[in-house]
């Protein structure tokens, strides 16, 4: 009889991937940095490209400008500026390359906010398990 809290083993075990070092599963850390620094990239563009006469901008341009950047950058080389610069790429759990398709939909769900903030025990958000990619260290 097993007791609780049994090991479950590694994160990315059940997914096949290895425990560290390239191709490991990105911790949330490194994940939350790089959304930050797309996310700021895509305030500084709406704000130099978008702006009312004083100055102000909404966050809602930022967030169109996150919507094409992600669909553009992970949908062809699967990272975005901040995940490359955190050493990150996100990848098909079958294929290793994300498909533009598959692109579109992780980022559709990531802007909605919600399937991102829902993780399994593997540390993956709901938009990853539902496009079937996962975020892994280059």
């Amino acid at each position: 009889m097993e007791e609780a809290g049994a090991d479950f083993g590694y994160r990315g075990e059940q997914l096949g991937l290895p425990e560290d070092g390239p191709g490991s599963l990105a911790r949330p850390g490194r994940r939350l940095g790089a959304l930050a620094v797309d996310w700021g990239l895509c305030l500084l563009i709406a704000y130099g490209l978008i702006t009312d006469g004083y100055g102000q901008t909404t966050g809602n341009w930022a967030l169109l400008i996150f919507l094409v950047m992600s669909l553009l950058t992970v949908g062809t080389l699967g990272f975005t500026p901040g995940k490359r610069l955190f050493g990150l790429r996100v990848a098909h759990l079958d294929t290793g390359t994300v498909h533009p398709g598959r692109a579109a939909l992780r980022t559709v769900l990531l802007c909605l906010a919600i399937p991102a903030l829902v993780w399994d025990r593997d540390g993956r958000g709901l938009h990853d398990r539902l496009a079937r990619t996962v975020e892994v260290r280059i």
